[in-house]
């Protein structure tokens, strides 16, 4: 039996079918969803809307709908009526054989998956730090998300450019290059290169603030700057490679990586056609010697004019993003551009789209999709931002060490008997994990609270939690002594037949939908939520079923479930950037 990988897109598609052949009006939307598993396994609720709309009957019209579906659908699932007018659909223990048997690797997998958005091109712009600042808590959350939704796009079929767009020009480099002629310490710069970069703006900065012939200095440093003086470019490139080489170590630990890392200063010299073409399109307007564009039929920015060019002359973060935006558009033919900031920023995004679009449409070009991709913040157990105790953001290069060092200890007391050395490896991976998945798991569109104790929990939805499933899975197959896709193990396996057994199918099954979910809204803890899900679902059928019987054709049966289990949970989570685990 030939089965979809994505069964609920497929009776979705059987429903729109069948709808024209029952003589529902064009444009019949089934609305295909998972179902509550006490009533099938897919549910459509699309009738009601139809029917209500039309003041006919809907069961009546369900009815109707069924009496049209494909005779064969009967071998694959079986359908009833229920309520109102939904219909629910219980998949055939043989189709979720065919299933179990057809997606049984990874390749297999992502071949079903890769249909959502094959022919598709995306940029996603994520991460893009400033320059000469460390890495702090607040940047890791759009990583983690970033890195995330790539890994997920590119599983699903699309041709995915990762930006690092990074913030590498501007006026704080007038600051920091008086500050590095001025006040640099040499030993510092050699221990620890970023660490003297932040101070030495910090106090620039403040010493500009105090006294106007310096912060005269300062401004004329950068000006030298932008005209190209070959100190201060070798000056600014000095300061960039140091940043480089930091940011490099903490997406290595990350396991993160870009396609480019073209930062504001590559825009430079693309952003006279920005200005001269919005002029001429009417657009861009002088306003107090600013350049600007009014959006005055948008209710909050009617009087918010959006400056792509300063009263100095200057360029800034407007005139930057509408180059890039043209630049990833023309260069990267990109059909759709996800950008993720914090949701502070949305104002600002939601204006350079507006413009973008009335832009792109004076001047004939193709407008792609764009998604501004919003997260919260982190907050700390007090529910207020999360600083250290003198008050500073805590950096990322020291809560990661933090946290690996806590599943060491955790590790430790769990498995004392392993060696120190694989100790220390299953503490990164759950140390990062735990810090990965906790952000993950989390709406991004919310604030959450960071508390160590919960994010390195053996209990809930957390990543000690699924990889700690994930070596149990592995140590049944180790106690058998074969590997777990060993086809020979699984080989002769029958449909499923028990309750446990038939649940933690239906749930495989729901891999696609999940994915589905995940990358229409760029929301990973849609992932994660059925991961933690199947997690449970396999618990319940461990507990109900033992799997190491005598009969061989049960335990087949058994152990293909056991190894789809291990295969879905590896691949989610390592969709997710985490990195699994044989044992614990």
């Amino acid at each position: 039996m030939h089965v979809s990988f994505d069964i609920a897109a497929d009776l979705d598609a059987t429903l729109r079918a069948a709808a024209t052949r029952a003589g529902l009006e064009p444009g019949f939307d089934p609305e295909v969803r998972t179902a509550d598993p006490r009533h099938g396994d897919v549910q459509a609720n699309g009738v009601l809307g139809y029917a209500k709309a039309r003041k006919l009957n809907p069961r009546a019209v369900a009815t109707q709908l069924l009496a049209a579906l494909p005779p064969e659908l009967a071998t694959v699932a079986e359908a009833s009526i229920a309520g109102p007018g939904f219909i629910n659909f219980r998949l055939k223990p043989a189709t979720l054989l065919a299933w179990l048997q057809a997606y049984d690797s990874t390749e297999h997998l992502k071949s079903g998956a890769s249909a959502f958005y094959r022919g598709l091109r995306q940029v996603v712009d994520f991460s893009s730090p400033n320059t000469a600042k460390q890495l702090h808590v607040g940047h890791v959350r759009g990583m983690v998300i970033g890195e995330a939704i790539c890994r997920l796009l590119e599983y699903c079929g699309a041709e995915v450019v990762r930006d690092n767009h990074i913030g590498d020009w501007g006026t704080q480099f007038g600051k920091l290059i008086w500050g590095f002629k001025h006040l640099r310490n040499d030993d510092a710069l050699a221990a620890d290169p970023l660490e003297e970069l932040e101070r030495l703006y910090k106090a620039a900065d403040a010493a500009a603030k105090e006294d106007p012939a310096k912060l005269d200095a300062a401004r004329a440093e950068l000006v030298k700057l932008q005209a190209g003086d070959a100190e201060n470019l070798a000056l600014w490139n000095r300061i960039n490679a140091i940043s480089a080489t930091a940011f490099a170590e903490i997406y290595r630990q990350l396991d993160i990586r870009f396609d480019v890392q073209l930062g504001e200063s590559f825009y430079n010299d693309k952003l006279q056609q920005v200005y001269d073409e919005l002029t001429a399109a009417a657009l861009a307007e002088e306003s107090q010697g600013a350049l600007v564009v009014f959006h005055p039929e948008h209710p909050r920015f009617k009087t918010q004019p959006f400056i792509i060019r300063k009263s100095d002359g200057a360029s800034n973060y407007a005139s930057t993003d509408l180059a890039t935006m043209l630049y990833r558009t023309e260069h990267f033919k990109a059909d759709v551009i996800a950008i993720l900031t914090d949701t502070r920023q949305s104002d600002h995004f939601e204006q350079l789209w507006l413009t973008t679009q009335k832009w792109f449409a004076k001047t004939g070009r193709k407008l792609p999709r764009f998604e501004h991709v919003t997260f919260g913040s982190i907050l700390g157990e007090d529910g207020k931002a999360i600083k250290t105790r003198s008050g500073d953001p805590i950096k990322l290069k020291a809560l990661l060490a933090e946290a690996v060092d806590r599943a060491f200890t955790l590790v430790t007391e769990k498995s004392p008997e392993l060696p120190e050395a694989e100790r220390r490896d299953i503490a990164q991976a759950v140390g990062i994990g735990a810090v990965r998945y906790a952000d993950l798991s989390q709406n991004r569109s919310s604030d959450y609270i960071f508390a160590w104790d919960k994010i390195l929990s053996f209990e809930g939805n957390t990543a000690p939690y699924l990889l700690y499933a994930v070596t149990r899975i592995h140590s049944i197959f180790r106690k058998l002594g074969v590997a777990p896709f060993d086809a020979a193990a699984i080989a002769g396996a029958s449909a499923p037949e028990t309750d446990a057994e038939l649940a933690l199918a239906r749930k495989l099954t729901g891999f696609a939908p999940a994915l589905r979910l995940t990358t229409a809204q760029l929301r990973p803890h849609f992932l994660c939520l059925y991961l933690y899900e199947l997690a449970g679902e396999f618990s319940t059928f461990y507990v109900a079923d033992k799997v190491l019987v005598d009969d061989p054709a049960v335990r087949a049966r058994r152990l293909l479930l056991c190894a789809r289990t291990l295969l879905i949970l590896e691949t989610g989570l390592q969709l997710l950037g985490l990195r699994t685990l044989t044992r614990m």
